[in-house]
């Protein structure tokens, strides 16, 4: 049941900081107890998280709790309240939420938003708007019945008058309704904003560069701080020498930082380092650049990615961790089967790059802490700085500031704590601006991965075995010790839950320790299990001399559905659907120029279905990458141009793991430093992209913006086996002078 409450605007203020007056709506849902369950009572035993203000002049307010790094999820979750509440879009504005409990779970990543947030927006737009209703019907001494809510106005049906929405707040703020009242919303045809194309609200914000990102913010007095870090993880200061730096103009202060530890299972804590605080970020830099610091490098001095990579062929090769899932007798299939052929893939560690570098603004007073950052989880960022700091989490403000990128990358707090610590040290606002070296040298790695899979045909030329081992650092690794082997719910992404309908399938796990700081990156586990599965798929193809669309519709099997323990079964008809409909638009079969191939892959994450075909081109043995076409089901879409963003995003994000993106370890540091040696796609490289976005708007939405990642890096190489004959089984294609 969706509990509805009319707050004082005094009590509001008081306990939200919005200073306008209207009426204001708070939304407390339970439908989904993983999703916005308040932790917090507010004085009257009530915490809402989620809130509208209707003012007198008709501008509606939205409290944002999710976090904006591009991906527009203000703009889908203002249109999905404003098409309940029948809003002119004109009249709505947004203000983002700090981080607090009251909002429900703001941590915005796992493609999760609009999958958890939809149906309490759509309900509180719908229950504003029966507020409103029931005003003007008072107001007419009609019935509630023969009211409608029309672009911003209640209209009289009968006799066609209608009130401007601005005109009903006196009235509808002295409303009561009760909570047994029946909450009634929109069919799918009779949606105004959902399932249409918008744009951003905060358009006008990006293109006119009056947009706050977390390294704009300014604050009187504020000093500027760079941090030098050990090249090694978890390494330590044994001295340092601060002469020179403290010469360099505008720096004002060195300090040493030990290294915070978080509690098992908990937080990120901070490396710790020697910090130079300045009064301008360049002096900072300057000075950082000129400390003469000698590292104990410590127990992760030894890492070396080709040394590890060997050793994990080498345990692969052994018999790895039986994983649950497994059915049949994949040891018979072999034995009895027409024909078994294996392959090995590899990805290498990636890091996220977002354009704007980790940074975070803290000051702090006394008891008291409060922070500007650009976080995708405000709330984890909160309860560390209580956590490390002894601070009352009530007396700390985490304001969120737009992201310029995030990727998963933001979603740990370590540099939020770093300039907390700073900030008690000195006594001062201050600002901690990584370097794109830092970022790239210190952050928390995807974890590189191996994997080697076996499958086998049957007399009558049907798949009838795979084996499927990895090997790959868990993400464990970061919040508990000793954790050697990949989580459950790792392998859940794409492993176990294979697709295919094979007979007898076996699935191993390899210990893989972590030498470097393990993170969640865009689409996660799904890269590997993405590119793994689907190029192996191909090569299975091209053995048994099918086509490989027809080859992926025979080992898709028939159409089913398979309920699992979430609340959205995997429907194998719409998986194919996409096949069909990705396929069809880049005319598959077609006869291609001389040097050309197409390539498909398919995956299934964050619950939603995506296929993409990629042509190719070869010239003097380079790749050029020319056409993308991608299909995506996510069920009820938001905002179409929000879907497309996301997907050709992801497209240009696939590309750059796959033809550029590798993290290296020599010694225990990282080789890489700046995009000269970890390349982005640029430009000149960007392909065409047709995105289609699959009509299902009677289905529960699903994610969308990780979901289109996975399948570029197995189409590209698939296109490229069709195009030159060559396979590849390691990325990137720089490292095979492919490009």
């Amino acid at each position: 049941m969706t509990k509805i409450q009319n707050l004082s605007r005094r009590n509001f203020v008081k306990v939200f900081g919005l200073a306008s007056g209207g009426i204001l709506l708070g939304c407390s849902t339970s439908g989904d107890k993983k999703g916005f369950i308040p932790k917090l009572t507010a004085e009257k035993g009530f915490a809402p998280n989620l809130f509208i203000n209707i003012k007198k002049d008709g501008n509606i307010t939205l409290i944002a709790s999710r976090s904006e790094m591009g991906q527009g999820i203000r703009t889908s979750l203002a249109s999905a309240i404003a098409d309940e509440l029948e809003a002119d879009w004109s009249y709505i504005s947004l203000q983002q939420a700090i981080g607090d409990e009251k909002y429900g779970n703001q941590n915005t990543d796992g493609s999760r938003s609009v999958r958890t947030m939809l149906a309490p927006m759509r309900k509180m737009g719908a229950t504003a708007k029966m507020m409103l209703i029931a005003a003007a019907a008072k107001k007419w001494n009609v019935s509630k019945k023969d009211c409608i809510a029309e672009n911003h106005y209640i209209v009289n049906t009968k006799t066609k008058e209608k009130i401007f929405f601005g005109d009903l707040v006196e009235e509808a703020s002295k409303i009561t309704l009760s909570e047994s009242e029946e909450i009634t919303l929109k069919e799918t045809e009779n949606f105004k904003y959902i399932g249409k194309t918008l744009k951003s609200i905060d358009l006008k914000d990006f293109t006119h560069g009056t947009a706050v990102y977390g390294i704009d913010k300014r604050i009187p007095n504020m000093k500027f701080a760079a941090i030098a870090r050990c090249p090694v993880t978890f390494g330590t200061i044994k001295s340092v020498d601060k002469s020179a730096a403290e010469e360099t103009a505008g720096v004002e202060k060195i300090i040493q930082m030990d290294r915070m530890i978080p509690p098992t299972g908990k937080y990120f804590g901070m490396l710790g380092g020697v910090a130079v605080v300045a009064n301008n970020t360049w002096a900072a830099f300057q000075g950082k650049l000129s400390l003469e610091i000698d590292w104990d490098l410590g127990d992760n001095k030894a890492y070396n990615t080709n040394t590890y990579n060997k050793k994990i062929n080498e345990r692969l090769l052994a018999n790895g961790k039986l994983v649950p899932g497994s059915r049949g007798n994949v040891t018979n299939a072999f034995k009895e089967s027409k024909q078994v052929i294996e392959a090995s893939y590899h990805v290498p560690h990636l890091v996220h790059a977002p354009m704007e570098v980790p940074n975070a603004t803290a000051w702090f007073q006394g008891d008291r802490c409060e922070v500007w950052a650009p976080v995708q989880d405000p709330q984890t960022a909160r309860s560390e700085i209580a956590h490390f700091f002894n601070l009352d989490i009530q007396n700390i403000t985490v304001n969120v500031t737009f992201l310029g990128g995030g990727f998963g990358r933001k979603s740990k707090s370590d540099f939020v704590v770093e300039a907390v610590a700073l900030s008690k040290e000195i006594n001062a606002p201050v600002q901690v601006v990584w370097t794109r070296e830092d970022d790239i040298q210190h952050s928390f790695y995807h974890s590189s991965s191996t994997q080697s899979i076996k499958g086998s045909f049957d007399k009558n030329g049907q798949v009838s075995g795979w084996l499927h081992k990895v090997a790959f650092p868990s993400i464990v690794s970061s919040f508990k010790p000793l954790s050697d082997y990949a989580s459950g719910f790792e392998l859940g992404q794409g492993f176990i839950n294979n697709p295919y309908q094979i007979e007898n399938f076996r699935f191993e796990n390899a210990k893989a320790e972590a030498h470097l700081r393990i993170g969640w990156m865009r689409s996660v586990i799904h890269i590997h299990s993405g590119f793994g599965i689907n190029s192996f798929v191909d090569e299975l193809a091209a053995k048994a001399n099918k086509d490989p669309l027809a080859f992926h519709l025979e080992l898709l099997g028939k159409d089913r559905i398979i309920q699992g323990k979430s609340a959205y079964p995997f429907d194998s008809k719409r998986f194919k659907n996409v096949l069909r409909t990705a396929t069809e638009k880049a005319k598959w079969g077609k006869k291609l120029p001389e040097g050309h191939g197409l390539g498909l892959a398919i995956h299934y994450s964050f619950y939603s279905y995506v296929a993409t075909v990629v042509e190719v081109s070869s010239k003097d043995d380079k790749i050029k990458v020319e056409n993308i076409w991608t299909a995506i089901d996510c069920g009820l879409v938001l905002n179409k141009d929000n879907v497309k963003n996301q997907l050709e995003g992801a497209a240009i994000f696939g590309m750059s793991f796959t033809l550029f993106g590798k993290i290296t370890a020599k010694e225990g540091a990282i080789e890489q430093n700046n995009f000269h040696d970890y390349p982005m796609t640029r430009m000149k490289d960007a392909p065409n992209i047709d995105i289609t976005i699959i009509d299902n708007m009677e289905t529960a939405p699903t994610g969308v913006g990780e979901p289109g990642v996975p399948v570029i890096a197995p189409a590209i190489c698939n296109a490229i086996f069709n195009a030159t004959g060559k396979r590849v089984r390691t990325l990137p294609l720089m490292d095979l002078g492919m490009v």
